[in-house]
């Protein structure tokens, strides 16, 4: 069974905080990103394109048995971390979880004061996008 949302939001708060350093934390951030499951080429369309990004994302939402599936990736290291993220906060749950559940662990951690400009604007867009994706869907 998934876990709560909350729950995998204190569990990132958890992993981020262990590091005592922004410099280890970027490197934690950048290997989730590494681990992201491998983007189908066919799904790098406009349509799942994230407008806004200096880099280029793409985020495939689909829905199964009531839950959002979400896969995606970018060019930038950094970012795809950022998008593996959310995706352990988002992927599989109902449209309802995510747009009911605000991203505390943002602030907790301190991420969103740690990104520049850019990226968090970036990191807006993304967020922006998967909660539209389940408002549409509600």
């Amino acid at each position: 069974m998934a876990q709560t949302l909350d729950v995998q939001q204190q569990d990132l708060v958890n992993r981020l905080n262990y590091f005592t350093n922004w410099k280890d934390k970027y490197k934690y951030i950048i290997d989730l990103g590494k681990q992201l499951t491998p983007f189908p080429d066919e799904l790098k369309t406009e349509d799942n394109r994230i407008h806004g990004c200096q880099s280029q994302v793409w985020i495939a939402i689909s829905e199964q048995d009531g839950k959002l599936q979400m896969q995606a990736t970018s060019d930038a290291a950094i970012v795809a971390g950022l998008i593996a993220i959310l995706l352990r906060v988002y992927h599989d749950h109902t449209p309802d979880q995510i747009i009911n559940t605000p991203l505390d662990f943002l602030a907790t951690t301190g991420l969103l004061q740690h990104l520049s400009p850019n990226r968090s604007t970036g990191l807006y867009h993304m967020i922006k996008r998967i909660q539209a994706e389940a408002q549409a869907r509600v």
